[in-house]
This record gives structure tokens, sequence and C-alpha cells, in this order.
């Protein structure tokens, strides 16, 4: 079956990004392919590559992008959430003039057609947050 999840969380301020991470294990190990990830509203936080949660807590971040490196996962930050929440990759904060980037490897900005398109050709859309 395939899977793609909506992100509407932030990593550290509700539980919906951690559960959707899970989710996201738990389907790969299934066997059950995961065509998209989108973060969008304050989810595009998961794409931060300056957070930096306590020790003994997991980074969230960082637990995503590990993820789409093993399984060659698309990691979608909403671009206009992003950039209104200061989520630049090196290309939008070249043209934006700002004096650096914050988006974790792994991650791309890029539109809304990428969920409706998710949408498509998903067996299955899960919207973790409000």
């Amino acid at each position: 079956m395939i899977f793609s999840l909506a992100i509407y969380g932030a990593p550290f301020s509700s539980q919906s990004s951690d559960t959707a991470y899970q989710f996201a294990c738990a389907l790969l190990e299934q066997g059950h392919s995961l065509h998209r990830v989108f973060f969008y509203h304050d989810g595009v936080y998961n794409g931060s590559t300056l957070a930096t949660p306590p020790q003994d807590e997991r980074n969230i971040p960082a637990s995503w992008s590990q993820l789409a490196e093993q399984h060659g996962l698309d990691l979608v930050i909403c671009v206009a959430a992003g950039l209104r929440r200061g989520m630049l990759d090196a290309t939008e904060s070249d043209r934006w003039e700002k004096p650096s980037h914050n988006l974790e490897q792994g991650f791309t900005l890029s539109g809304l057609g990428q969920l409706i398109e998710a949408t498509m050709v998903s067996d299955r859309m899960i919207t973790f947050g409000n």
C-alpha cells in the first residue's frame, strides 16, 4: 500500500510529529511504501537543522533526515509556510538576501501542488496535527 503523510504540528510543541515519525517507521518495516511526507503550518519546523533538543530527548528533525536517507523518502516543506516561519534552503536564502539557511538535509521546499499530487498517487493520506 502507498502512503503519504501530512504533518501540521511542530516537533517539540505537540506529539503529532513524533507520532508521525513512529508511524512512518512502522509502515516501512511492514513493507509499505511512503510516497511523500509533507510538512505544513508549524510542521515546517520539523525541517530545521538548528533544532537542538536536550540530549535525553529525540531530535525529531534529525530523525526524519536519517529516515529519509535510509529509505529515499521525499520530505517536503511547504515553501509559503516555511518562508513565513524562517525556514530557508540555500536558494531561498540567496533570493531573499538572508545571511544563512537552515533546512535539514533531506528536506526540500516546494508548493502545495506536492501535497495534492501525493494525495492523488497514494492509497492513503494520513494527517498528523491540526
